[in-house]
């Protein structure tokens, strides 16, 4: 089992997608209780752009036990396919508690940023944005103006008259 999980791996990774998700396919008929094959088959159907099949296989991982890098990139995945698909409150969840399991993965808040804008909190997804930029940007001409970003971050609509 362990041999065709890395064969299949190493499909994905060539660009070989439909090749891999038939391998991983038959591996989950054949009643797999392996978190890591239904991790990368939600992520094949992700790649396909079968985002109705793959949000069912991150969960399954996620519940199965998935572990360390796996585990957040399962968080990013499942949030933004549910996003993706329009349950807008599911993908919420999901990166909140993405971001509860992994506070320093800067791509988890980025994509939470984009689905709170998709739940009309415009104020709030442009604050983690924001915040999300000056962490982690390298760039003198931003950096110089941290504190003045960070102070605007949550006061967006304020008007100082």
């Amino acid at each position: 089992m362990q041999a065709t999980l890395k064969k299949t791996i190493a499909l994905r990774e060539n660009g070989e997608h439909e090749q891999a998700l038939t391998l991983l396919e038959k591996m989950i008929d054949n009643q797999t209780d392996d978190p890591e094959v239904y991790f990368q088959h939600a992520w094949c159907c992700d790649v396909l752009g079968f985002e109705t099949k793959a949000a069912p296989s991150y969960e399954k991982a996620i519940a199965l036990g998935l572990r360390d890098k796996s585990l957040e990139m399962a968080y990013i995945g499942l949030g933004s396919t549910w996003r993706t698909l329009g349950a807008y409150e599911k993908s919420q969840r999901v990166f909140q508690q993405g971001i509860q399991h992994f506070p320093d993965n800067m791509v988890l808040q980025v994509f939470y940023s984009m689905t709170l804008y998709n739940l009309n909190q415009a104020d709030q997804a442009m604050e983690t944005l924001l915040k999300t930029l000056l962490k982690t940007t390298a760039d003198e001409n931003i950096l110089a103006y941290g504190k003045a970003i960070e102070f605007y971050a949550s006061q967006l609509d304020r008007k100082w008259l």
